[in-house]
């Protein structure tokens, strides 16, 4: 079933395709604290992401070769440039006046989309910004993982 709205009012209507097949629905089993394996993987990156004083291991690699360009510790989490703290009211207007639409806040407090560049402090308190473009996997861990090598590894400056 879905809602459809108008100007009329609101009903529930079913989905069928032009061949006829229509939405079907079914019954998941829930582990004792009645979360899906969805929920409860969900809930555990939310926990994983938000460790207090949480080492993760950051790797951006080469889409092509394979190779590992850059290793980095990450003090607590990567973010995308794109959070915030705060909720943008955006508002668009229509013949009745102004309609406000609200940033809802997410799971993890924030408001905001994902993604354009990340950003993140490293163990020595090293700040850093990739931006992500074609050809760079992002992978992060909270355990390092086994490379041939590393092009550029943050990990080798020194602190002053």
């Amino acid at each position: 079933m879905a809602i459809m709205c108008s100007n009329s009012g609101c009903e529930e209507t079913n989905h069928t395709s032009k061949s006829g097949i229509t939405e079907k629905s079914v019954s998941i089993q829930t582990d004792l604290d009645g979360y899906t394996v969805e929920q409860r993987n969900i809930a555990d990156r939310l926990k994983e992401d938000n460790k207090a004083g949480s080492i993760k291991h950051l790797y951006v690699i080469s889409a092509y070769s394979g190779q590992v360009l850059i290793y980095s510790t990450v003090k607590g989490k990567v973010t995308s440039s794109g959070k915030r703290l705060t909720s943008l009211l955006k508002r668009e207007g229509n013949s009745q006046g102004y309609i406000g639409v609200v940033d809802r806040i997410q799971d993890d407090g924030t408001f905001g989309n994902s993604v354009e560049y990340l950003y993140w402090w490293d163990s020595k308190g090293i700040y850093h910004q990739h931006y992500v473009t074609g050809g760079a996997i992002v992978h992060i861990s909270n355990q390092p993982i086994s490379v041939k090598s590393v092009t550029l590894n943050l990990e080798t400056s020194k602190t002053e």
